[in-house]
């Protein structure tokens, strides 16, 4: 399989025409060889607009998603980061390859260790991956000037807020199925928050993510 060429046509004919248009971002999805974070078994599906399984009941998000996310983050080099679902860790590399460094947690041992793996394996060294739950974020080495949830949550915790520097971006799927929305939160003063809504997708919900409170009588 010709991957450099297949990376181009996902670029080209998958990520631009969802106007994903930064081309800072379609550098990175050229730049980062996305078959090294693929399970082997799926390999040949790397650049096609599946969601490829990676295990313990998780997914990669088809390109688009991950280039639409990438766009919206608008990740800096100075830019500290915080990923909440290591997955196979491509995205981290994606968010590494723009910003000086990436924390990313990870519940499932699995995973972690998968991430971590293929983040040595590629070369990605301003990458941190962290065994934990990061539910609620990972308040004790923040704030951050970016964070992004892989994972749906039903609501938004206020502690995600809170990690966020002055000028940060949160971006999280909020929702349940058959309906999440991409929201991104931007932190535009001190304890003043504007979130605005990107686009609808389902991924699977985060592990532990907090549910909105039931009313009670």
């Amino acid at each position: 399989m010709d991957f450099e060429r297949a990376r181009f046509n996902m670029v080209e004919q998958q990520v631009r025409p969802w106007e994903v248009l930064d081309q800072d971002v379609l550098e990175s999805m050229l730049t980062v060889k996305r078959e090294e974070f693929v399970p082997a078994q799926y390999r040949s599906l790397a650049f096609s607009e599946a969601e490829i399984p990676i295990g313990c009941g998780q997914i990669m998000l088809a390109p688009v998603i991950e280039g639409k996310i990438l766009q919206a983050a608008q990740v800096k080099k100075t830019d500290a980061v915080l990923e909440i679902g290591a997955g196979s860790g491509y995205f981290a590399a994606l968010l590494a390859s723009r910003g000086d460094w990436v924390r990313s947690i990870e519940i499932e041992p699995e995973l972690a260790s998968l991430a971590a793996d293929n983040l040595k394996n590629a070369g990605v060294e301003n990458v941190i991956v962290e065994e934990g739950d990061g539910a609620e974020g990972w308040a004790a080495r923040g704030p951050y000037d970016v964070i992004v949830v892989s994972g749906g949550m039903p609501m938004l915790p206020q502690a995600f807020k809170e990690q966020l520097k002055v000028g940060g971006r949160l971006i999280a799927f909020i929702g349940e199925a058959p309906l999440m929305v991409a929201k991104l939160v931007t932190c535009v003063s001190e304890g003043k928050f504007e979130t605005v809504d990107l686009f609808e997708n389902v991924v699977p919900m985060l592990k532990n993510a907090k549910r909105v409170d039931s009313f009670r009588f």
